[in-house]
């Protein structure tokens, strides 16, 4: 018995007889050279010890057993208080020795979610520790005042008011510790099953306050993603022989098997097999098809894992996930349940356009390995990355597999045709192209739907790929903007993917990563692989700036932007300026075009005088390090003659249970406003972490002055300072209350800005 045979799958149109000139193999080698030799690339020469061992399942094994049998030392190391615990997830070792271990955390015997961490060690050293928060985790009290079967309840009306069907608590109410957000709070978590409006099955998770019954904040376990299929042309696929019974198993791969749901919606389905060793026909009638292709794409996403990472499977374990395809009826999505640790497949309008081409296979497994790895939060900025990470390494396992039917791109689902006009579902080097996705980040993009706020990321990838600018890759067209106008030089794809890839794998990413942090984590990557202060290291940062994410990183100094200023004659300045550098030594500051009456300190970067010549006055910075390299930061200052300052709503507005309300100011100042713009709030509650706090600026921004702190605390009597030095100063800005709870209500006594 032939325990793993190669077997083809044949594409629509192709004639056997042709089968050596359309035949790919599978390829175990690295990523491919683009095909434009006009695309610019630094050399990359990762550091071989930072690089992930390719482990076996009894190293692994090992690994993990040492772990676990050190978790109280752990717990007692980091400062852990005495009712926590760390339960062991995982553990990646580098070629230098150095570990990874991630842990989850419980206290009192209740998990914490977001409470996961992961310790860095070398030689039985720790040499740093990454956190989802820094809160002490700790309640006064693990005794619910709210009863699971309200906390359930609510979760499934959460469920229904999103269209849901057949929603039902698929687990009772667990007790836990809520601390991804804020101070930690008792909470219940509550999954609920069915189906999602579309036909998707549902695992919505809903976080419940388990004093208040205020629901906290939910997402969706089940991650869904989109593709097409019959793009492969005739492939090499692992397969299992029995007797005279073929069927797809790999057993090369971890026995990845792939299954007939056969248009159900439930169970494993059946086993693909046929007594000849030829899957499909290219057509989607043939059901062989579909499962050709989803077999096929697994099984380079698993190469390019193993192969590329060093990584064997996606728990690191040689255990691979399983397929199914065939789900549902005329269903238009894949998607991947961690609750079957599989991938799942519909066939689109019709039943045509089974949704398994390789960059959909790719995606959809990714979040397997997110699901074990960083396990980002399917909501949120952290489910925006999430969603990234699949596209992200989609489009790498596409490059990878250098299928001459379905070469390597940066669109996403390029293939699909959703849209009846030919156009890709999604565009990495702009993505919002689409019409929804979002090129940059801005502070509301946690608020919109996890696949469009995975643009800022995908710009990120594309530009630190490929560079900002016009080029063609693989016969495709990109321009590539930047948000701040600047250029962004390449540090290629194959750098790119590994700094992400580490930055997933090793704990860096966390369950509430957002995209602040994700530049610190890759550019923490990037000076494993490459160095800190390299010039990979240093186009990584530009391109988190040229996504708004961030600060440039010139000559290795860096200057952190400086919003523009104003000030009134005779009045007192007082700017410091922020800068670093990647190397030692004392740093130098001098400005140019400084309004009369200010100067700069060369020692210490702070700006001070008083102002005596009223005008606006163009101000560059120029910082300079030990190696004589410089860094630069450009903004205006407007010197203004007197104007009124302060600006008061005295008229109460009273604040309703589960209600937003607002008092509007009306300013009439001239320039913009000053990054030290007082907000004096006098509001009258008795209970104030029911309340949500904003200024909201003429322009329609947010700036968050509170978000449901001080518990039951009577009233919020505060001063706050805010940076509104990007917003014009005139016109009318808005203190918003919103109330999130029932049974308390207050009012709005007064409030007022002083510029």
């Amino acid at each position: 018995m032939r325990s793993t045979p190669q077997r083809r799958a044949t594409a629509a149109g192709a004639l056997v007889a042709a089968a050596a000139l359309l035949a790919v193999g599978i390829q175990t080698g690295t990523a491919t050279a683009d095909a434009t030799a006009s695309q610019a690339r630094t050399a990359a020469q990762p550091n071989p010890g930072a690089a992930n061992v390719k482990l076996s399942a009894s190293e692994r094994a090992t690994l993990l057993a040492e772990a676990n049998s050190t978790t109280a030392q752990a717990a007692r190391a980091l400062g852990l208080g005495s009712g926590e615990k760390l339960v062991v997830r995982d553990v990646v070792k580098d070629a230098d020795g150095t570990t990874h271990t991630s842990y989850e955390r419980t206290y009192d015997g209740l998990p914490v979610l977001g409470g996961d961490l992961t310790v860095h060690a070398k030689g039985g050293v720790t040499q740093s520790v990454t956190k989802a928060t820094n809160h002490e985790i700790k309640v006064a009290d693990t005794t619910a005042t709210v009863t699971p079967a309200a906390a359930e309840g609510q979760a499934v009306a959460a469920a229904n008011a999103e269209g849901s069907k057949e929603a039902k608590a698929s687990k009772g109410a667990r007790k836990v510790i809520w601390a991804a957000e804020g101070v930690p709070v008792l909470a219940f978590e509550t999954v609920v099953g069915g189906l999602q409006h579309d036909g998707t099955p549902n695992e919505l998770h809903v976080v419940t306050n388990a004093r208040t019954g205020a629901k906290i904040t939910e997402w969706q376990a089940v991650e869904t993603g989109t593709g097409n299929t019959m793009y492969s042309g005739q492939v090499t696929l692992g397969t299992t022989q029995s007797g005279s019974t073929y069927n797809l198993t790999d057993a090369a791969r971890g026995n990845h098997k792939t299954y007939n749901l056969n248009r159900g919606s439930s169970g494993t389905g059946t086993l693909f097999s046929g007594p000849d060793d030829v899957w499909g026909n290219g057509l989607p009638a043939n059901l062989e098809t579909a499962a050709a292709d989803a077999h096929y794409g697994a099984a380079v996403t698993w190469d390019y894992f193993k192969n590329v990472h060093g990584r064997n499977g996606l728990r690191n374990d040689g255990v691979a996930p399983y397929t199914r395809v065939h789900y549902g009826n005329n269903y238009v999505n894949a998607f991947w349940q961690d609750s079957c640790f599989c991938m799942t497949y519909g066939d689109g309008d019709g039943n045509a356009k089974p949704l398994t081409s390789t960059d959909v296979a790719a995606h959809e497994m990714t979040h397997g390995l997110t699901s074990v790895t960083g396990n980002m939060t399917y909501s949120g900025e952290p489910g925006g990355l999430n969603e990234a990470t699949s596209d992200i390494m989609a489009a790498a396992v596409e490059f990878y597999a250098n299928n001459p039917q379905d070469l390597g791109d940066y669109n996403v689902g390029e293939k699909i045709d959703i849209r009846g006009n030919g156009t890709p579902l999604r565009y990495m080097d702009k993505p919002s192209k689409d019409g929804s996705s979002k090129d940059a980040w801005y502070s509301g993009i946690g608020s919109i739907d996890v696949h469009y706020s995975s643009g800022p990321a995908n710009h990120w990838y594309y530009l630190a790929s490929e560079g900002s600018g016009a080029k063609v890759v693989n016969g495709v067209s990109y321009d590539s903007p930047t948000s701040d106008g600047l250029p962004v030089t390449a540090i290629g794809r194959d750098a790119a993917s590994k700094i992400w890839f580490r930055a997933l794998t090793v704990g860096y990413f966390k369950s509430n990563t957002n995209y602040a942090d994700a530049r610190v984590q890759t550019l923490k990557a990037a000076a494993d692989l490459y160095g800190q202060g390299s010039t990979i290291y240093n186009n990584v940062a530009n391109a988190w700036a040229g996504v708004n994410v961030g600060p440039r990183i010139v000559s290795g100094v860096t200057v952190s932007p400086i919003a523009n200023q104003n000030t009134q004659v005779g009045g007192a300045a007082s700017l410091q300026v922020q800068a670093t550098s990647t190397n030692p030594g004392a740093l130098s500051y001098a400005a140019s075009g400084l309004p009369a009456g200010l100067s700069i300190n060369s020692s210490t970067g702070l700006i001070s005088g008083t102002a005596t010549t009223a005008g606006t006055s163009n101000v560059t910075v120029t910082v300079t390090d030990s190696a004589s390299k410089t860094g630069t930061a450009s903004f205006t200052w407007t010197v203004g003659t007197s104007q009124p300052s302060v600006f008061e709503n005295t008229t109460d507005y009273a604040i309703a249970d589960n209600a937003t309300v607002e008092s509007p100011i009306t300013v009439n100042r001239t320039g913009n406003a000053p990054s030290t713009l007082k907000v004096d709030v006098n509001i009258l509650h008795t209970y104030v972490g029911d309340l949500k706090v904003d200024l909201v600026a003429p322009d329609g921004t947010l700036y968050n002055l509170r978000n449901r702190t001080g518990g039951s605390a009577d009233n919020i009597v505060q001063s706050f300072t805010v940076n509104a030095s990007s917003e014009v100063a005139s016109g009318v800005w808005k203190l918003r209350v919103a109330d999130l709870a029932s049974a308390d209500v207050g009012k709005i006594d007064s409030w007022k800005l002083t510029f």
